[in-house]
């Protein structure tokens, strides 16, 4: 973990939006901005996904980022890469200490896989992400263009066997991650509603992001 606070104020935010769990953001991030996503209120997860604005064909990878950084989590320091290996944004501070790469995100059919039938209705982020892209055309963005996504503040540890788990989250409300576009991006963040496991505590709450020059 590197815990590191910012010296950015949340009053000289050029922009700021909460997010309501079950909801998404859409938008767009300059080269230079920094961009901050806020645990309002703790123990929530932002399924995020990041795309060259001027080439969404090129978008976050896991795979390349993992790698080159020799860690499956993300923190202060942490430069998230492309499938290109390109950087796109870089994490310059985090009061939280850990966030997933390999979680994933929940849908419908995985919500049907590890809990019930039942629960194959109940609202996922990949049905946040796919609305997103089909309210704004805008930004290029296809159903193929969903792939590796970051869990802000979930905590998914791997066992000492390689497998994952979902545990009780270790953020706390105001805790928060802050991320400097090396590039024009593309930021989709699907506040994730899941109700069947630890990641939201059961009780999903909302996010807040801000955006500062």
């Amino acid at each position: 973990m590197s815990v590191i606070a910012s010296d950015l104020l949340i009053d000289n935010a050029r922009y700021t939006q909460s997010i309501k769990a079950g909801d998404y953001y859409l938008g767009t991030i300059k080269a230079g901005q920094t961009f901050r996503i806020v645990d309002l209120e703790g123990n929530q997860a932002a399924d995020t996904l990041f795309f060259n604005a001027n080439d969404p064909s090129e978008r976050y990878s896991a795979m390349d980022t993992i790698r080159e950084q020799s860690n499956v989590y993300l923190t202060t320091g942490s430069e998230l890469r492309s499938n290109l290996n390109n950087v796109l944004l870089r994490i310059v501070a985090d009061t939280c200490g850990r966030h997933d790469t390999l979680g994933g995100a929940c849908a419908t059919e995985s919500n049907t896989v590890r809990y019930d039938l039942e629960k194959r209705c109940m609202h996922a982020c990949r049905d946040s992400w796919m609305l997103a892209i089909a309210e704004h055309p805008e930004y290029g963005l296809h159903k193929r263009d969903i792939s590796h996504n970051i869990n802000f503040f979930m905590n998914v540890p791997v066992t000492p066997e390689g497998g994952l788990t979902f545990e009780d989250g270790i953020s706390a409300p105001g805790k928060y991650v802050e991320l400097t576009a090396v590039m024009d991006v593309i930021v989709l963040i699907s506040n994730c509603p899941q109700l069947n496991n630890p990641c939201n505590g059961y009780n999903p709450t909302p996010v807040q992001i801000a955006v500062w020059d």
